[in-house]
């Protein structure tokens, strides 16, 4: 039990990726923490539920293998990645395509000219290397390049640029909405339409795609330097690692706080605890009860729904996207596939999101999505959960600061992904800010960790 004889240098309040973090650069540096959280468990809206055998995340947030902050935070090192086949599927037209497999531009350019030079009369799909059957495939034959080996071409050189630019150079470009951006890229409108947007509403769980192009570049440039990938076991491995590593008694759960100052918090149950300096690490609208005036940003719903089904519908690892918007999911994937730990030996888990608002008949309306995505009948499919977040993902309309302060007033601090990028990558790297603006005014220098490895699943 807390009391108030309890003091610590800090005191963090909310046990997320971002107050977690920061807790790891504190007491690396040798300035004791106390990590205090509302809910019974760690990791906010980086949750698991367990229902039957199998692991459900509830938001199902998406990971890239090229996050910096997954390499540079402590308490990771035991982290496991499950990764998406490279790329990824979109349906279109009843027809699965491949987009966006890494690829050097040079051998893009290659296929190009080799489609320039074969005779005439010779088919396309043959001077790609793709049988014409295949390119004709059903939508549960074998995915077919997206766009013709010029298209490849084109797409591959602007993924390879985006991945080889510094983050500063994309943080001075024009800030404008991404869907408006997107017009002067000069892609093909088949590209655009057909893996770009599609690719980016999926990344930025904004359907509408009025989020800022500069962080639609990042996210872009992060999806080109790496692989699309989730936690091994389900999303809550990735908090309770890091709460695990810290020092013991570090995070104290079911402890709400009802009121902050720089130099103590209140809570319901457990009294007055003192510090010398106090980070809120709450989601943003948490943070401005508990902080009047903080500012509250917008936010993006989200609608996960989980099926399980006898066989799995799709062999492939693959995170599937709809092109067309022909139904209300964004993007599914057979995820027992992606990580077989998240459902029982003979089981297949189907996870599937809806963006934006969910219609009325909500899940009879994903059931017959699914099936045209997946080309085969939902019948036998069984319902495990359906989860609604309505304020999921804090929204990114330009102009938006990817580094907003996290510096209220000398002793008052605040961290999470509305202070920097909506990503777990944003959680982590404003977790690490914070800490080192603690540590700035406390006169204590920032301890660099080792880099630890993350290995794949």
């Amino acid at each position: 039990m807390l009391s108030t004889a309890h003091h610590a240098d800090v005191v963090i309040v909310g046990a997320g990726l971002a107050g977690l973090s920061a807790a790891h650069q504190l007491t690396g540096a040798g300035v004791t923490v106390m990590v205090l959280e509302a809910a019974g468990e760690v990791g906010g809206r980086m949750s698991t539920e367990h229902v039957d055998g199998f692991r459900l995340d509830r938001i199902g947030q998406l990971l890239s293998t090229s996050y910096p902050e997954l390499a540079r935070s402590p308490g990771l090192e035991g982290l496991a990645l499950s990764a998406f086949s490279p790329g990824v599927l979109v349906h279109s037209a009843g027809r699965h395509y491949r987009a966006g497999a890494p690829r050097s531009a040079r051998g893009a350019l290659a296929a190009a000219r080799a489609l320039a030079s074969a005779p005439r009369g010779t088919a396309r799909g043959a001077a790609r290397g793709v049988p014409r059957s295949a390119a004709r495939g059903a939508v549960r034959g074998a995915p077919t390049p997206l766009g013709g080996a010029l298209d490849q071409a084109r797409l591959g050189a602007a993924l390879a640029r985006l991945a080889a630019t510094p983050v500063e150079r994309l943080l001075t470009r024009p800030e404008l909405p991404i869907g408006t951006a997107l017009k002067t890229r000069g892609l093909p409108t088949r590209t655009l339409d057909g893996f770009v947007r599609p690719l980016l509403s999926a990344l930025l769980c904004d359907p509408d795609l009025t989020t800022s192009s500069r962080c639609a570049d990042l996210a872009l440039r992060g999806f080109a330097r790496g692989r699309l990938c989730v936690p091994s076991g389900g999303a809550s491995v990735f908090p309770e690692l890091l709460a695990a590593a810290l020092p013991p008694g570090t995070v104290r759960t079911n402890v709400k706080v009802t009121s902050v100052a720089t130099t103590s918090v209140s809570t319901a149950d457990h009294g007055v605890i003192g510090c010398r300096s106090l980070l809120l690490a709450t989601d943003a609208r948490a943070a401005a009860e508990l902080l009047p005036g903080l500012r509250v940003p917008a936010f993006h719903p989200i609608t996960v729904l989980h099926h399980t089904a006898p066989e799995p519908p799709l062999t492939d690892p693959a995170l599937l996207l709809d092109a067309d918007r022909a139904g209300p999911v964004a993007y599914t994937a057979v995820m027992s596939e992606v990580d077989p730990a998240r459902a029982p030996r003979g089981r297949a888990l189907i996870s599937s999101t809806v963006l934006g608002t969910p219609p009325p008949d909500l899940e009879a309306a994903v059931l017959r999505h699914l099936a045209r995505l997946y080309g085969t009948s939902t019948d036998g499919w069984d319902l495990l959960a359906v989860r609604h977040t309505p304020e999921a993902v804090p929204a990114m309309p330009a102009p938006h600061d990817v580094r907003r302060p996290v510096r209220v007033l000398a002793g008052l601090y605040v961290c999470g992904d509305h202070r920097d990028t909506s990503t777990v990558q944003g959680a982590l790297y404003s977790g690490r800010r914070a800490a080192h603006a603690i540590l700035t005014d406390l006169g204590r220098r920032p301890a660099e960790p080792e880099v630890p490895v993350i290995r794949a699943a």
